[in-house]
């Protein structure tokens, strides 16, 4: 099955609610590689590689994400493969 990579921005109250750990989690489950960051801005970054219904169910998780985080939007981008091995969290930029 083809692989996609998309970039997705993740805002609302998605920082001091265990987004990223969740996120890292959801993901190895899926099997996509990849990562997610808190942005300075207070949102959430992530780079989703994997077959194209892994990354989709991936992004339709983002968009309820942990328990206590409430999410206002999701911007997508199409992206390119960055060659990460799995998924893990990065600094915040």
């Amino acid at each position: 099955m083809a692989e996609i990579a998309v970039r997705i921005i993740v805002a609302g109250r998605v920082q001091g609610v265990g987004y990223r750990v969740w996120a890292v989690h959801e993901a190895w489950r899926r099997d996509i590689r990849g990562w997610v960051r808190n942005r300075r801005d207070g949102t959430v970054e992530a780079l989703l590689v994997g077959p194209a219904k892994d990354v989709e169910a991936m992004i339709e998780l983002c968009r309820t994400g942990p328990r206590h985080a409430r999410i206002d939007t999701i911007t997508r981008e199409d992206a390119a493969d960055d060659g990460t091995p799995h998924f893990h969290e990065r600094p915040t930029v």
